[in-house]
């Protein structure tokens, strides 16, 4: 099994500015790892695969975005409780040296984006999409 000695870096603040200085919400995320490599689960419940943007960048960085629309509810509505963030959402999480974010795999199903992305190896490289 292989050390991790980087630490893991989350965006994780409910409500947060963006890069482009918009608003935007932070879905709740698991990362953990397992015998072949690095596990992050991120809770999407709503979505289409379609309006999920994943964007390795510069550093072992992954970007997961998009936009959760919310068209359940009428326009004159008056909330008694409002949990559920819609709009743009976005988490950044900086992923451990040994760990090939090339390789890495995504699978959005019931509610869930899981991405698994396998320690460093001497296999050629290529980026996938979501399934």
């Amino acid at each position: 099994m292989h050390k991790i000695s980087a630490t893991i870096q989350l965006a994780k603040r409910r409500l947060v500015m963006s890069r482009d200085n918009e608003t935007h919400w932070a879905p709740n995320t698991d990362v953990y790892l397992t015998e072949s490599g690095l596990v992050i689960k991120v809770e999407l419940a709503g979505m289409q695969r379609e309006n999920l943007e994943l964007t390795v960048e510069e550093g072992q960085h992954l970007r997961i975005s998009g936009q959760r629309p919310d068209g359940c509810r009428g326009a004159q509505c008056k909330f008694l409780a409002m949990e559920i963030n819609y709009g743009a959402f976005e988490t950044v999480i900086e992923v451990p040296e040994d760990c090939d974010l090339l390789r890495g795999k995504a699978v959005y199903q019931n509610g869930f984006l899981r991405v698994d992305i396998p320690f460093a190896s001497s296999v050629p490289s290529r980026p996938t999409g979501v399934d």
